[in-house]
């Protein structure tokens, strides 16, 4: 069991996390979910041992083993295949003396031990989770250094589930996966033999993956069988059965006061209304269950062009001259909504640039509406932010020109008002950074949003919106 033990957190003179406590179910597999800027990751980071916690204490099985996805990928000559089997420490090890051990008896140790973890058949357990993440047979025994960042964080998710830690750590680990690893992870994770903290904010997910809800909310921590939905529907009953405790104590403090009001100067019944005073003063006030602050993009409206947007031809489109997708022909028109699937590698970004202007076409032909306007937001965008620099400043910079007023109110279209708008990127959440980086890119008021996994790091309400 994991027991977090009046957990309290300050981070920039701010409490991130006030005396949060709560016991965690052996074998469980908990969605640790809140607003972004609520503490999730830290909290992650306190259990994971990287970041010592002002008070409290976080307790577990002695002996248990931990698992945490680092924050840099792998990266180097070695392979994929390699990297996940160096995860189990243990073994390595063991395979390392085995080679070169001369004494009897510590070789027959080390063949037992290898025997009982099964090190045998790690190879083929290696490959089975490389391939449920995306990496075929020649992908597994290319050098790290050849994949992009989201392939090596996928890597790093690879061997962390490989080692089979007796806590497993995961911040979202959806993010740079496409739909049919977030299958096979859902599948795996479901028949993991041991605990799980997950944070995650994709609604499905949660549902598919978790017996358990820990909502981090104003500081404090309250734990929820079931999944996302199961969790939203206790909130509400919880929510619905306080108000209603409240409305009755409310109504009993109105009787007593009008007795009190009453009765107080007549002698007769002087004595009773002492007594209902005194019950009066020893009512407590019902808690009122705080709902996050409600926050709804207000994305601006573009002014009106006439269909197409944009025609594509027998277009083709890549990178030095060699095409990546060919024979495109499509059309889009101001009201389309437009979802954009496909396995990674298979060129969905290269669409993407395409008809944001970034790429042009090798073949065929591309009609685009002059007077379009096109937003398109990456990741990318999110991280090559300047840590160092404000939402406010940011904002100037790209509405040179533009009223305070207005870049203000650009940015409150985001929910970054008032001290929000002056706090420095780095020490915004994931989901704060995605909703500048959106902030941003809407800011001319584009006909065309062209987004790439916009949902990362947004919590589940604000995906909901």
């Amino acid at each position: 069991m994991l027991n977090l033990t009046g957990i309290t957190v300050r981070l920039g003179g701010r409490t991130i996390i006030d005396d949060a406590t709560a016991k965690l179910p052996p074998r469980g597999r908990i969605g640790l979910i809140g607003r972004n800027g609520a503490g999730k990751s830290t909290l992650v980071r306190v259990i994971a041992g990287m970041l010592e916690a002002d008070n409290g204490e976080v307790t577990m099985p002695r002996g248990s083993r931990l698992g945490y996805i680092a924050q840099e990928a792998p990266g180097g000559i070695a392979t994929p295949f390699e990297t996940v089997l160096a995860a189990d420490i243990e073994r390595a090890a063991l395979m390392a003396e085995s080679e070169h051990c001369t004494d009897a008896h510590r070789l027959a140790e080390i063949h037992e031990r290898l025997i009982t973890i099964e090190a045998h058949s790690a190879p083929s357990r290696a490959a089975r989770i490389l391939v449920g993440l995306g990496f075929d047979e020649d992908a597994q025994h290319r050098p790290l250094e050849s994949f992009s960042g989201g392939w090596r964080m996928r890597v790093a998710l690879a061997a962390l589930l490989f080692s089979q830690p007796d806590l497993l750590l995961l911040d979202e680990p959806s993010n740079h996966l496409d739909l049919e690893a977030v299958l096979w992870l859902e599948d795996f994770l479901r028949s993991y033999p041991a605990t799980i903290v997950l944070v995650s904010h994709e609604r499905d997910f949660l549902n598919n993956v978790v017996d358990h809800i820990l909502h981090l909310s104003n500081g404090k921590l309250t734990l929820y069988p079931g999944g996302y939905d199961a969790f939203e529907r206790q909130r509400a009953e919880r929510q619905a059965q306080l108000a209603s405790a409240r409305e009755k104590q409310e109504a009993e403090r109105e009787r007593l006061r009008d007795y009190v009001a009453r009765n107080s100067a007549r002698a007769s019944t002087a004595k009773q209304a002492q007594s209902r005073a005194k019950a009066l003063a020893k009512l407590q006030p019902i808690a009122e269950m705080i709902d996050d602050p409600s926050l709804q993009f207000d994305f601006p409206d573009p002014d009106e062009l006439r269909p197409p947007l944009i025609t594509l031809d027998l277009a083709a489109v890549g990178y030095s001259e060699t095409p990546v997708l060919q024979r495109l022909n499509l059309r889009i028109d101001p009201d389309d909504r437009i979802a954009l699937l496909g396995r990674n590698g298979n060129g969905k970004t290269t669409l993407a640039r395409l008809l944001s202007a970034q790429l042009a076409p090798l073949e065929g032909s591309m009609t685009a509406s002059g007077k379009m306007r096109v937003g398109y937001f990456t990741q990318y965008q999110v991280e090559e932010l300047d840590r160092s620099e404000t939402p406010l400043q940011h904002m100037t910079v790209l509405m040179k020109g533009a009223s305070p007023a207005a870049v203000r109110a650009q940015l409150g279209r985001f929910g970054f008002t008032g001290p929000k708008a002056t706090t420095e990127v780095g020490k915004l959440s994931g989901g704060e950074r995605a909703r500048l980086a959106l902030a941003l890119i809407t800011r001319e008021a584009p006909h065309m949003l062209i987004l790439d996994e916009p949902t990362n790091h947004l919590d589940v309400a604000r995906v909901r919106r």
